[in-house]
């Protein structure tokens, strides 16, 4: 991980005699402090560095506040070359200089300098406060920090006890942030237990914590602890509830009860309850939050649009999805993304590559991964081996895009749907990296659907070695293929192996619609 490097400037920011307040300028030395803490709080602090010029040029020594004041004033500045270099110049920094130059840093995404200011502010012999502390945990779980996140948390946690530090709920919150975001829930609900006083802020992100690993109960008792409630807090259930479609239901059963209590959903609440309803496949609550949403100024929101064009994608109602995306003010490559899946799984698969087309062409819109996945898709429905292999190669050629395992095995079920299994092989065979079980998966597949017993068998061995126990669904592919070619003493052999290493498929089942949602139907475990 390398933090951008920090901008260096070769004088202070020139400004014009217009921008300069004259009742300030020139600054008495008696009235520094004030005159800094006006530019503080101006909606231009940059203006104030002037006053760090003048100071330079007069050789004026500045004591330990006037120094603060313009570390503070270069910070707002945005200006951190000056602000170290200013507290560099420092005889002996206090600790609040120290807070302001690790807050700094924090802010502006410098986490490893940040972290290299608070060894410093050890080494010089003070002792870290609540507030140092807890912007170690925010720079832990920013993105700039993620190899390090995992033990900061940990450390930070003991400091507290060395420290003895008074207990300081936004200390908690943000070390139980800080435990969530590393994947230690365990550990964030103790702090969380811990703590005397617990705001909805702390509770959301337990909550998060908790949906992420698929601790629903665990949510739901946080949840039904939090007194005093929020949005955000109930955007942070329905999110978890729309994520598994056995949980959706009651992802829009919250979403009432909030409305019920008189909060006013936002545009995460709006796209977490979309996602609700295209787990379910109800496109009739997906219409009455449709119908609130034309009710407000969010249903232009481009985040909002690419939701509906999904929700009504995977309900199988693709005009109405190209309806909303007809209409949006404003698209992104995701809208785009949403509309060319959406046509390629409903089994409109020109129609989603002439959309592809449209995108790069007319509109000079990038295609991602997940755009070239769908458009990959649709030729593999619509048997389309050259445009297939022609948009798999654009991807490195044309957008400098490493191919992924997923659009290699995208790749070998377009060459194997069309019965091009040698093909098919041959691509397994050159590929520059070593094929993953999805690659294997694919080619077995079409091995079945084709009736090639042996080719079946060689792939379903290499899958085997890849994931022996986790992919039930080989070794079933694989005795289906067997019987359909009548060899039913490799069926019997291939049963007996899935005993001895004790691999059964799962039970299973099929949803149906019902008047307000979907419904399971179990079949017989085999």
């Amino acid at each position: 991980m390398i933090n951008a490097k920090i901008p260096k400037f070769k004088s202070l920011v020139p400004l014009k005699e217009t921008e300069i307040n004259h009742l300030l300028w020139p600054p008495k030395f008696s009235s520094l402090p004030s005159v800094l803490q006006h530019y503080i709080n101006s909606d231009t602090p940059i203006h104030g560095q002037k006053i760090h010029s003048y100071i330079l040029k007069t050789g004026y020594k500045p004591n330990t506040n006037i120094c603060i004041k313009l570390i503070i004033l270069h910070l707002k500045s945005s200006c951190l070359f000056y602000a170290r270099q200013m507290f560099d110049e420092m005889r002996q920094p206090t600790l609040s200089a120290y807070n302001y130059m690790i807050s700094g840093y924090v802010k502006h995404g410098f986490v490893l300098e940040s972290f290299d200011m608070v060894r410093k502010l050890c080494l010089s012999g003070e002792t870290p406060d609540a507030y140092t502390l807890s912007m170690i945990l925010k720079g832990s779980t920013s993105s700039y920090a993620e190899l390090y996140s995992p033990c900061i948390g940990k450390q930070v946690h003991a400091r507290i006890f060395k420290c003895i530090v008074e207990d300081d709920d936004v200390l908690y919150t943000a070390l139980v942030d800080s435990y969530v975001k590393s994947g230690r829930v365990d550990y964030a609900r103790r702090v969380f237990d811990l703590m005397l006083e617990r705001d909805v802020v702390c509770s959301t992100s337990l909550i998060t914590g908790y949906m992420n690993q698929g601790y629903i109960e665990d949510a739901e008792d946080v949840f039904s602890r939090t007194t005093e409630k929020d949005v955000v807090v109930f955007n942070a259930m329905i999110e978890g509830y729309s994520k598994q479609v056995e949980n959706a239901k009651k992802a829009i059963e919250v979403y009432i009860d909030m409305q019920r209590l008189g909060f006013r959903p936002n545009i995460s609440t709006f796209a977490s309850i979309i996602g609700a309803c295209s787990a379910l496949a109800a496109f009739e609550n997906g219409q009455q939050v449709q119908g609130q949403l034309m009710k407000t100024e969010l249903i232009e929101h481009v985040k909002i649009g690419s939701a509906l064009i999904d929700m009504y994608s995977k309900c199988g109602l693709v005009e109405d999805a190209r309806r909303v995306f007809n209409y949006m003010p404003e698209k992104n490559v995701f809208s785009w993304t949403s509309m060319i899946d959406g046509y390629g799984k409903n089994g409109y698969p020109n129609e989603a590559l002439e959309l592809f087309s449209v995108m790069q062409i007319d509109h000079l819109i990038v295609p991602n991964y997940v755009t070239f996945l769908s458009a990959l898709s649709a030729c593999a429905h619509s048997g389309l081996i050259a445009k297939g292999r022609e948009i798999f190669e654009s991807m490195e050629r044309d957008y400098s895009m490493k191919p992924r395992m997923e659009h290699y095995a995208c790749m070998v079920d377009i060459l194997g749907r069309s019965g091009s299994l040698n093909q098919a092989l041959e691509f397994v065979i050159n590929m520059t990296e070593r094929p993953d079980s999805d690659v294997w998966a694919a080619l077995l597949s079409s091995c079945r659907l084709h009736g090639d017993v042996e080719l079946a068998n060689l792939a379903a061995n290499e899958l085997f070695k890849l994931s022996s126990g986790s992919r039930p669904g080989a070794y079933v592919a694989l005795s289906n293929a067997l019987a359909d070619a009548g060899r039913w003493d490799g069926v019997s052999e291939l049963r007996e192996i899935m005993k001895i290493r004790g691999i059964s498929k799962g039970t299973g089942f099929s949803w149906v619609g019902s008047d307000s949602s979907l419904k399971a139907f179990l079949g017989q475990q085999i």
